[in-house]
Order: C-alpha cells, then sequence, then structure tokens
C-alpha cells in the first residue's frame, strides 16, 4: 500500500477535529443545527489553516442524513461516499488551472440537474482569485440566485483580489494562522498515534516553523520521519535549514565591528561557493530582523523561528546593537533587494554592506544619526583596511612651537599690553593617521606654564547634559584645567577634535557658557597637553611662552 502524507492522513474529518479556528466552527455548527444553510460561502486565509478540510466537512455536514450538532456522522451513506471521493455532485474545481469563461460556462450548465445521490450539489472552487475577470462576470448571476440544492464554497489565500459583487454575494469566514500551542498539541497527538518519539523542544520549534499552517508542520513532521525516529531540535533544525547558517553571525558580527575587510572577504567566500547574491541578502535582512524582533520583545515567547542556541547568539547581538542601527540595516537591505533585478548583484551588497559598517560613506538620516550615537557614545571611527598601513607604535615627537603670522599693520606697532587672542586654540592632531572626513588640525602648545585642574567641571557637564547633549557625551571621562585666560580640555574621545574645530561655533559657545554659568568668567577654549619635566625646567620655552602671551 502507498505511503500516505501525514496531513492527508490525519485531515479532519468533522468540526471537532479543526484545530485553531474555534471562532468559524462554532459558526458553522450552529447554523447547520438550526437548519441555516448559505447558499454561498467564502473561506479566506493563509496557507494550511484549514480551509479546503472545512470545506469538506461542510459538504458532508449539508447532506449528512444523521446531522447530530451540526457535525457530520461519517456512518451514513452520504458521508461514506464523500469521505471516500466517490460522489459525484461534490465537485472540487481548481481555479488556477480552470480559470477561463469556458470553465465557467460548463459549471453552469451542469448546476441546473439536480444532484444524482445527495441532497446538495457542492461546488468547491479552491484559489477561487485566480479566476480572469470575465470568469467572475459569468459566475456573479450564479451566485446571486443559484438552484436551491446548489451551494458554493470558494476558497482563496488572497481574498483582496475578489471583486466586491462577488464578497457581496458570500457569508465570508476568515482562518487565522493556527496558534504554534495547537499545532505542537496537533504534533503530540500524531507522535503517540504513530510510535514515534519527539521531543516537546522540536515539537516546538516544527511549530514556530509552520508559521501558523497545519499542513505545513505536517509536512515537516514528514520530513523529520524520513530522517530520524527519534526527532530533536537538531533533527528539526537540520530538515529546515536552519543549521549551517553560521555566515549570516559572521556577516552581522562584522558590522557591529564596522569591519568592511572581513565582511567582504566572506562575502567573497560565499560566492565563490555559488551562494546567490540575492538568496543572502534576503537571509541577511531576516538575520536582523530576529535580532530586532529579540532585542525588542522582552517576553521570553518571541516570535522567531531559531534553534535555543541560535536564540542565546540573537539575545547577546541584541544588546551590543542599537535597534535604529538595525532598522538602517533592514532598510538598506530592502533598498539592495529591490535593486538587484537589474543590476549587478554581488556588488550591490557589497556596497550596501560596506555602508552598513562605515555610515560616513551614506548621506542618509539614519547613517547620520548612527555618527552622532557613536560620537555620544564615545565610539573610535574605524579606518578601512586598504586606506591606510598597519599601525605602528607611536614615537613621542619633540613639540614644535609655530609662530602665527602677524599682519603687517600690527609689525609697526608697539608691543600691546598682554590681551588675549580672539581666536581659539585648534585641539592638536593625533601622530596617528586622521580618521576619514577630519580636516587636518594645526598642533599648539599650552600657552602658560601652569595648568590648574577645574573642581567645577562635573558641574559644567551637568549644565552640557541639558544644554548640549552630543558635546555632553563627547566629553564623557574628560577633565578640565585653567591656564590663564584659557580653559584647557583633556578628552579621551577622538571625536572632540572635529566637533570644536569645526566651523559650526556652537559647541564652543556650549562649553564657553557653561563654563561662565560655574566660574563667573568667560575664558576661552584650548587643548589640554601634559608638560614634560624638560619643558618645566627649559628657561627657553618658558620664556617663549611668555612671549607668546603678547602676540610675539
Amino acid at each position: 500500500m502507498a505511503y500516505k502524507a501525514l496531513y492527508r492522513k490525519y485531515r479532519p474529518q468533522t468540526f471537532s477535529e479543526v484545530y485553531g479556528q474555534d471562532h468559524i466552527v462554532e459558526t458553522l455548527k450552529g447554523e447547520l443545527a438550526g437548519g441555516k444553510i448559505s447558499h454561498a460561502y467564502l473561506f479566506t486565509g493563509t496557507r494550511g489553516t484549514g480551509k479546503t478540510s472545512c470545506a469538506k466537512i461542510l459538504a458532508k455536514a449539508v447532506n449528512c442524513q444523521q446531522n447530530s450538532g451540526g457535525d457530520p456522522c461519517l456512518s451514513c451513506e452520504a458521508c461514506a461516499l464523500i469521505s471516500e471521493e466517490e460522489a459525484t455532485d461534490i465537485v472540487e474545481l481548481d481555479a488556477a488551472s480552470n480559470n477561463g469563461i469556458d470553465d465557467v460556462r460548463i459549471l453552469r450548465e451542469q448546476i441546473a440537474f439536480s444532484p444524482t445521490r445527495l441532497k446538495y450539489r457542492v461546488y468547491i472552487i479552491d484559489e477561487v482569485h485566480m479566476l480572469s475577470i470575465q470568469a467572475f462576470n459569468a459566475l456573479l448571476k450564479t451566485l446571486e440566485e443559484p438552484p436551491e440544492h446548489a451551494i458554493f464554497i470558494l476558497a482563496t489565500t488572497e481574498v483582496h483580489k475578489l471583486p466586491a459583487t462577488i464578497l457581496s454575494r458570500c457569508q465570508r469566514f476568515d482562518f487565522r494562522r493556527i496558534e504554534p500551542e495547537k499545532i505542537t498539541e496537533r504534533i503530540n497527538f500524531i507522535a503517540n498515534a504513530e510510535g514515534f518519539n519527539i521531543t516537546p523542544e522540536a515539537a516546538a520549534l516544527i511549530a514556530a516553523a509552520a508559521d501558523g499552517g497545519m499542513r505545513d508542520a505536517l509536512s515537516i513532521l514528514d520530513l523529520c520521519l524520513s530522517a530520524s525516529k527519534d526527532i530533536t531540535e537538531e533533527t528539526v533544525a537540520e530538515v529546515c535549514g536552519m543549521s549551517g547558517n553560521e555566515y549570516l553571525n559572521k556577516l552581522s558580527e562584522a558590522v557591529i565591528a564596522g569591519d568592511a575587510s572581513a565582511a567582504l572577504s566572506l562575502i567573497d567566500d560565499l560566492y565563490t561557493g555559488s551562494v546567490d547574491m540575492m538568496r543572502l541578502a534576503v537571509d541577511l535582512a531576516a538575520h536582523f530582523r530576529d535580532i530586532m524582533v529579540v532585542k525588542t520583545v522582552s517576553s521570553d515567547k518571541k516570535p522567531v523561528v531559531c534553534s535555543a542556541a541560535q536564540l542565546e547568539i540573537y539575545k547577546e547581538k541584541a544588546q551590543r546593537f542599537n535597534i535604529k542601527d538595525i532598522m538602517r540595516a533592514q532598510e538598506l537591505l530592502s533598498v539592495c533587494i529591490a535593486s538587484m533585478q537589474s543590476a549587478n548583484r554581488r556588488s550591490l551588497l557589497e556596497m550596501t554592506i560596506i555602508k552598513l559598517c562605515r555610515p560616513e560613506l551614506s548621506s542618509d538620516i539614519a547613517s547620520l544619526e548612527k555618527r552622532v550615537r557613536d560620537l555620544e557614545l564615545g565610539t573610535p571611527k574605524k579606518v578601512a583596511a586598504a586606506s591606510a598601513p598597519a599601525p605602528v607604535a607611536e614615537k613621542p615627537q619633540p613639540e614644535k612651537v609655530e609662530e602665527k603670522p602677524q599682519k603687517a599693520e600690527k609689525a609697526a606697532q608697539p608691543m600691546p599690553e598682554p590681551v588675549p587672542q580672539d581666536e581659539e586654540i585648534p585641539l592638536p592632531e593625533e601622530d596617528e593617521a586622521p580618521a576619514p572626513m577630519e580636516a587636518p588640525l594645526t598642533e599648539e602648545p599650552s600657552s602658560a606654564p601652569a595648568d590648574t585642574p577645574i573642581a567645577e567641571w562635573s558641574e559644567i557637564l551637568k549644565i552640557l547634559s541639558k544644554t548640549a547633549p552630543l558635546m555632553h557625551g563627547v566629553l564623557n571621562g574628560s577633565k578640565a584645567y585653567i591656564n590663564g585666560p584659557y580653559l584647557l580640555i583633556d578628552a579621551p574621545n577622538t571625536g572632540f577634535k572635529s566637533l570644536v574645530n569645526g566651523e559650526n561655533p556652537v559647541h564652543r559657545e556650549a562649553i564657553r557658557r557653561a563654563a561662565e554659568q560655574v566660574l563667573g568668567q568667560t575664558y576661552k577654549l584650548g587643548p589640554y597637553k601634559p608638560k614634560s619635566a624638560e619643558e618645566d625646567n627649559d628657561p627657553l620655552r618658558a620664556f617663549a611662552n611668555k612671549l607668546k602671551q603678547f602676540n610675539v
């Protein structure tokens, strides 16, 4: 005897056996028990939720000779004929392959004849949305005024494609996705009936992978049984293709680290291994979606389909990812996938990955927000591996005192009183190569020999947290000193220089106003640079610094 698939073998035969559609079952049973039978029904919902099964049960129930409480008895002649698929009065039509006007005309010609052995002639039209406009128009009059012995049951997964004239003539029932608990319950029932073992974790993973479809769940269970009679979570993950996707974890890890070189190398390996680039982009977008859900959903019940080990990886990544960065990744990948139809798929994916790793290369709002967040959190900028040689150990360089060019008018005038300059002292440049998009800075040393720490610096930072949150984040962990008319700032964040030395003076003004509010005096901003013992004992350097105060 040929093997019968589980979803066919365990297809519900009565309304009481239908799982997860109680709102529909109770309504239909109530109508049938009261003798209220409609001439046209519309069953709509996603695949595998029981539309066709309920249509066949309804066909039995309206023809059952011993109907009790709305459920077919399964023992009378009518129920037996329908169960054995020998009832010629039950007509099943697949609209996907019989969608022309001629097919509907034949149906209209046949519908006039009375049923041969049953009380009602039932027409079950599956995927009815596939009918052509002409076929819908031909069916319309029949649906509106069918013979008393005819009942139509229309089933579709895309109800929005049906004309309003058809919808208005049917009694509509919306089938919901079946809850994972209901699917798990059914899987355990079948396991006991068939005599195989399945762990609770495996049953739950099958239910999650089925996406609310009982038929899909039983099809996955069939595949698992082909692999082993003892089904575990690992068996399900292998059958469903959930294992072996470590490359997605590596790609997202490279994005978190901003390592474009590692990400492109991995894409090259996958491309060499014949991995389709569009499929890779779709899988990576789904990967980021799962991280987003794990980060957002606080309960233990998270709507992601994965093994327990992968769920722990998602949780770890969710803690390190900012939710806006995850959404930005999904947006960029969505644009990439949409553009892959008419462009080089590998090139598009590589450009998208580089943008994910290096936000400074993107001009969209989400990328700019990420760069600002990195500055606020003190995240150091990444430099592409190909743009600069490997860093070497820093060597202390002797400081150079650069004389600022003086205007010709001042050169002829006598030495003025010691008045500080109006312009800011630019912050010093690091010895390392500058990050991309940063303008080179001119280095100038402090102009006075003594630096006094500011004890009230924490109060100044507290004011900045309200008036300039960005600068407050950048100055996190910083210290400040008073040196004559200057306020010297020692900030470990590498983004501090570019913000303060930029063309926009708002950041400098924010610091000055906060300092004036606490210290009661207006200071000019400058860099703090600790002096070596040699500098402190060098009278010529001290004299040069003194002259510097007088613009000499």
